[in-house]
């Protein structure tokens, strides 16, 4: 039986009562209440249709029956804990193993990026005995206690940095202390992380990782100079610890090119942790850390079993098998590539005639663009990316989410090349002529 639908006043009012006001609505003012959704499209009460720039969950599209159907057939099957022997969790470990290097090779099956990630911290500081951890500024890792200590995107509105973590610079050639004129910016990023390598073990401490992001989405939508990631792996694998990469946003073919965003570091470059989240399920709890027999069997060796209720059940487990089927099937990464190349080049055109656009960066459906009040200076316009999001909602029905200055968009990878990226593009050139326009008149 379907679920009475209130009033969206209502279901305002109750929601103000009775969720946590740390539990933000995205457009906060005049929220979207969604009651379907269907590909890349969601729509509210009143049956208004918005093209959805925002969900990095969905990969596949909403409510894609590939993936309903497996959820239900198994549903109605069997949902039992992963302590009972199934073949589902092992196939599906299997197909990810295909889309990895060799080495990582062992598989934890969890339900969200958060566990993932808090996991890996867990596994390193296992392994390597050493509690320090470097980590990228602006980096986001999830919710728990642990990820907040190592996010300095969050630790720096709460009790601040805590002695064991350690902040490297982000390395954007955009905003950075090494931009896109130094002529290896890679290495120059990645000697300042050997820098703080350096430092750590002058205070007598020892590095048990370095934690980032494959690319950076809330620092926003940072793509890694080439060599940087190889090069930081030397050095702190040299000084005992190990290179963990957060898969939880950027995984499962966005890029386009690659099934996983580390890979577009090079081929000589393979993480020793790395975690999957968001897109896993495709809106189903699913999550996952993959990691080395070494690694593992270090975990293994502390005596202490590694129990997670729901992680890896058979319903889990079938949804994870539809969405990479579907990701093959439907030549999805294929599709990200032509979408994103196509989107690249209409918000690049939209660059030659607005100055407030300073940079247009991404690969594949990961993609930004810098608005900027001053193109030399590259100081960022806040005020005009919270406007161009919110003219986008409320003039054209796109749903879109910004990170500072960043405008940014991760649609499902079903988005097709040309109406979809067109009408995107068109309706950001409508939003920032009106908001110039505006502007004008008022100075």
């Amino acid at each position: 039986m379907a679920l009475q639908q209130l009033k969206k006043e209502d279901t305002l009012a109750m929601r103000t009562r009775l969720i946590g006001q740390s539990c933000r609505l995205f457009y906060s003012g005049d929220p979207v209440k969604i009651i379907k959704a269907r590909g890349q499209y969601l729509f509210d009460e009143n049956g208004r249709r918005y093209l959805d720039c925002i969900s990095n969950v969905q990969h596949v599209g909403h409510c894609h029956p590939t993936i309903t159907k497996a959820a239900a057939a198994q549903m109605d099957l069997l949902n039992v804990n992963s302590r009972f022997l199934h073949d589902n969790i092992v196939v599906y470990a299997e197909r990810l193993a295909a889309t990895l290097p060799e080495k990582l090779c062992v598989f934890y099956f969890v339900n969200s990026g958060s566990e993932a990630n808090d996991l890996a911290l867990r596994l390193a500081q296992q392994y390597t005995q050493h509690e320090d951890v470097i980590v990228l500024d602006h980096a986001y890792h999830g919710h728990l206690t642990s990820l907040i200590d190592i996010s300095p995107y969050k630790f720096r509105k709460l009790k601040g940095q805590k002695e064991w973590v350690h902040v490297a610079p982000l390395p954007d050639t955009y905003r950075g202390i090494y931009r896109e004129n130094h002529p290896n910016p890679g290495q120059a990023y990645a000697d300042t992380v050997k820098d703080m390598i350096d430092e750590v073990h002058r205070k007598g401490r020892k590095i048990c990782a370095f934690f980032a992001e494959s690319l950076p989405s809330v620092g926003g939508q940072i793509i890694f100079p080439q060599g940087y990631s190889a090069k930081v792996a030397e050095y702190v694998r040299s000084a005992g610890g190990v290179f963990v990469a957060d898969e939880v946003q950027t995984g499962f073919g966005r890029v386009g090119t690659h099934f996983w965003a580390f890979q577009l570091q090079g081929d000589g470059f393979c993480p020793d942790i790395v975690t999957l989240g968001k897109p896993m399920g495709n809106g189903h709890p699913l999550a996952c850390v993959a990691t080395t027999a070494a690694i593992a069997g270090a975990f293994t060796a502390n005596g202490v079993e590694y129990f997670n209720t729901f992680g890896g059940n058979p319903v889990s487990c079938a949804i994870g098998l539809a969405v990479l089927d579907v990701i093959e099937e439907e030549d999805l990464r294929g599709n990200a590539t032509r979408v994103g190349a196509h989107l690249k080049d209409l918000l690049t055109e939209l660059q030659t005639r607005h100055t407030v656009i300073g940079d247009v960066r991404g690969v594949g459906l990961f993609v930004g663009l810098e608005l900027v009040t001053d193109r030399e200076q590259r100081t960022p316009d806040t005020e005009t990316a919270a406007m161009v999001v919110k003219r986008l909602k409320e003039d054209h029905r796109i749903c879109c989410n910004a990170s500072t200055a960043s405008s940014q968009t991760s649609q499902p990878l079903i988005s097709k090349l040309k109406r979809k990226t067109k009408v995107f593009s068109s309706s950001l050139w409508y939003g920032l002529i009106n908001l110039e326009m505006k502007s004008s008149e008022t100075s």
